[in-house]
Order: C-alpha cells, then structure tokens, then sequence
C-alpha cells in the first residue's frame, strides 16, 4: 500500500534525524515530520488507507512485540505500581471535567467525551463511549481535535521536562504512561526519553486502557437504565484485544518460548514498526478537526491536560516513585 511506502520514508528519515538529535529521538521526528507533511499537503485519498493501517494496526502490533521482551512478572509490577497513580488522575479529571466544562457551558456529552479522551486514551476511549452515548458528530470531532492537539504538545514538552527535573527512566515512564492521552504519544515521548522509559510507560498505559472496558459498561448500564429499552453493548467492539495478544507474548517469553537469540532482533523490529506507525500518526492528522474545535473545547482540553500532567506527578511523589 501507498499509504505504508509513504510511512516508512518518514520513518527512515525520522531515524537518521533520531540518531543526529538523540535527544529528540526518531519517534517524536516521526510523528513531528507527519503532521508538518500533513499541514503542508494532506495525504490523498489513495495514501489514507495504508496511513490507517499503519497508525492503527501496525502500531497495536509493535507494541504486542514488545511484550516479547517482557516477563509478567515485569508487567505485574509496573502495572501495579501505577494503579493509584492512574485511578487518582482518573478521578481529578472526570471531575474538573462535569465542573469547569459546565461553567464554560459545554454540553454533557462533550464533557463527558474530553474527560475520557484525557483521563484514559485519547481518541480510542472517545470513539468507545461516543458509539454508547451516541454523540453528536460535531462533539466527537471537537474532543478528537483538542485532545489530538495536547497529545502533539505533550510530544514536544514531556522528554525535555523530564530532564530538567532529572526524572529516572522508570519515573519517567511512569508520568508519560498515566499522564499522556494516546497509546502513539506516550510511546512517542517515552521513548525519545529512553529505551526502559518507553518499556515502562506501554506496561502502564496499556494497564490504563483496559479502564476503557469498565466505564464503557457503566455509561452503557446508565443509558439502558435511562432508556428501559434494554439494549445491550457489544463487548468485542469496544475490548482493546491486542494487550491480550502483548500479555501473551510475554507469557511465552517468561515461560522461554522465544529464544534469547531472537529477543534482540525482535525488539529492533518492534521499535523501527513503531517509528514507522508514529509517522502514520502524524500524517493522519486532521487539521479541519483540530481548526473546528472552537476556543471552549480547547481551552477544557488545555485545563484537563495540565491537571492529569501535575496531578500523575504529584501523586507518584507522595508514593515515593519518582
């Protein structure tokens, strides 16, 4: 596919760039590179599938390799170790978004829309609940816009403040993993931040999108309560499956499946797939939806991230993590 010919040259050059600015990393050039050649000239219709598959798809994928690296006992750990980091951020930021989005004068689903997108993943946790709460198209397009916009930002600032507040590659991956929106700008950020930074923070952002199954049911529960019509939601639809995929690739690893010769091999594979889905990212940027969200929505997106980005850092130094 075009789309995935096209991906791959960014890739490429966002990995010599990476290994000229290592400080930046070719996972942030990547996703940089991609929103500079969409804002430039937006990939045609004919490049649009392949950009999909592999923003979508190929990085699901690379993230499941990753897993080939890990034992459960890791993953045990970290995830562990991130939940009240994650459940506190979780809370604060439902919260400030029913209370400071109602005195902006924001509709409920809005609300509710940039609260999840911010408070758990982005643009997957928002098209969940939007497909329960049947939004308005206008309200998914605002929230998808605005918390696209912060993940770019949070890109840019997260690795440079991580050093100038001397953060260790764990405490890092711990912020950027609980205080990110997206599963492609923590991977970026964690990543042009370190090598155990980035293993870190995907153990523990994937931890918090399986939070997207729990409230997609109770906001489900609430609307069929609402509506007595009995409807039902369909589990498959909204099941991130393939952390089920990277829990099994780390079982088969922990239990010495995978040959040490192949885990080196595997983890180049697994991070050159991921600059090259970064750079989907970046190339599928929907500039029309960011430049339709209005000041409002921004303005509460602004508000949402500079609250979970403080508040993950502030709890995780209450528990002595960071």
């Amino acid at each position: 596919m075009l789309g995935v010919l096209l991906c791959l040259i960014v890739a490429v050059v966002a990995t010599v760039l990476g290994g000229y600015v290592p400080i930046v990393g070719a996972p942030v050039f990547a996703i940089l590179l991609g929103v500079i050649i969409a804002i430039v000239r937006a990939p045609d219709a004919r490049l649009k599938q392949g950009i999909t598959f592999a923003s979508k798809q190929l990085l699901q994928w690379s993230i499941v390799l990753l897993g080939a690296n890990l034992s459960l006992a890791q993953i045990v750990h970290g995830g562990a170790q991130s939940l009240p980091v994650m459940i506190g951020t979780f809370v604060v930021v439902l919260v400030l978004a029913y209370v400071v989005g109602g005195m902006l004068g924001l509709d409920r689903d809005l609300r509710r829309l940039l609260g999840v997108g911010t408070a758990i993943c982005g643009g997957s946790a928002i098209a969940a609940l939007s497909s329960v709460i049947e939004a308005d198209a206008a309200d998914i397009a605002y929230a998808l816009g605005a918390v696209f916009l912060f993940n770019v930002v949070a890109v840019i600032l997260f690795p440079p403040l991580g050093h100038l507040m001397h953060l260790s590659q764990s405490a890092f991956g711990l912020w950027a993993g609980t205080a990110i929106n997206d599963t492609s700008s923590v991977v970026a950020a964690a990543f042009a931040y370190g090598h155990s930074a980035g293993t870190s923070a995907v153990i523990v952002k994937l931890t918090r999108t399986t939070l997207i199954v729990p409230l997609v049911l109770f906001y489900a529960w609430r609307r069929v309560r609402e509506s007595r019509e009995g409807e039902r939601v369909d589990l498959r639809s909204i099941m991130p499956w393939f952390i089920l995929w990277f829990l099994l690739a780390a079982t088969l690893n922990s239990l010495g499946v995978i040959p040490l010769a192949l885990q080196a091999p595997l983890q180049k594979l697994a991070l050159f797939a991921i600059v090259v889905a970064l750079a989907g990212v970046g190339l599928g940027t929907d500039i029309a939806k960011i430049r339709s969200a209005g000041f409002r929505p921004l303005l509460l997106g602004a508000i949402l991230w500079a609250a979970i980005s403080c508040t993950s850092l502030g709890i995780a130094s209450l528990m002595k993590v960071l």
